[in-house]
């Protein structure tokens, strides 16, 4: 029997390309083997169930992952931008306290 391609290494990675699965006579089969409509229908079917949905999920799990990663980025920098405007609010206060003592020791002499 001479083959094109094996089952590790098939001919071409297009699955509608592939050639199906023969079925052998009942003479062939050893017992306990899989009926012939069995091995033919199911590769038929598992070759036709991939949809085009199914090609879009790794594209969509990248985007969602983009997405979560945008959000963790925005929420870092709202934290980084609070913190930033927290020190300069006190850095004013305490020049404000600064001016206010500078201002009563003028007044008092």
């Amino acid at each position: 029997m001479t083959a094109l391609g094996t089952i590790d290494r098939p001919l071409t990675h297009d699955p509608l390309k592939q050639a199906l699965m023969t079925a052998h006579t009942t003479s062939e089969q050893p017992h306990g083997a899989a009926h012939a409509d069995f091995i033919t229908t199911g590769a038929i079917t598992s070759r036709q169930n991939r949809t085009r949905e199914m090609q879009l999920i790794p594209e969509a799990l990248a985007r969602a992952h983009m997405d979560e990663r945008m959000r963790e980025v925005d929420a870092e920098r709202h934290a980084v931008r609070l913190v930033a405007a927290r020190r300069m609010q006190r850095r004013a206060e305490r020049v404000s306290m600064r001016a206010r003592r500078a201002l009563a020791m003028a007044v008092m002499q």
